[in-house]
């Protein structure tokens, strides 16, 4: 029995990892700064009082944070598929 698979073996690059995990990092805060708009609803907090201190970031992460996370993943997946491509190509 064959361990190695039919594929070719594709390296990963540092760039790939950065995309990946800052996409993640985006998606996380945004969905953390997402529930603590949530809670800060339900505690009481009216529409006056998001606008003022720390909460106009808080509302601006998920606004634009999780739009640019998935920008981010469609082109880790569009690289990757090229450079698989690419690396089948050769062989």
């Amino acid at each position: 029995m064959s361990t190695q698979s039919p594929e070719p073996e594709v390296p990963v690059r540092p760039l790939d990892r950065i995309l990946a995990f800052t996409a993640l990092g985006l998606a996380a805060a945004s969905i953390l700064c997402f529930f603590a708009i949530i809670i800060g609803t339900a505690a009481g907090m009216e529409q006056k009082d998001f606008a003022e201190g720390a909460w106009p970031f808080v509302a601006g992460i998920p606004y634009w944070g999780l739009p640019l996370a998935f920008v981010m993943i469609i082109s880790l997946l569009v690289m990757s598929f090229i450079r698989k491509g690419r690396a089948g190509s050769r062989r």
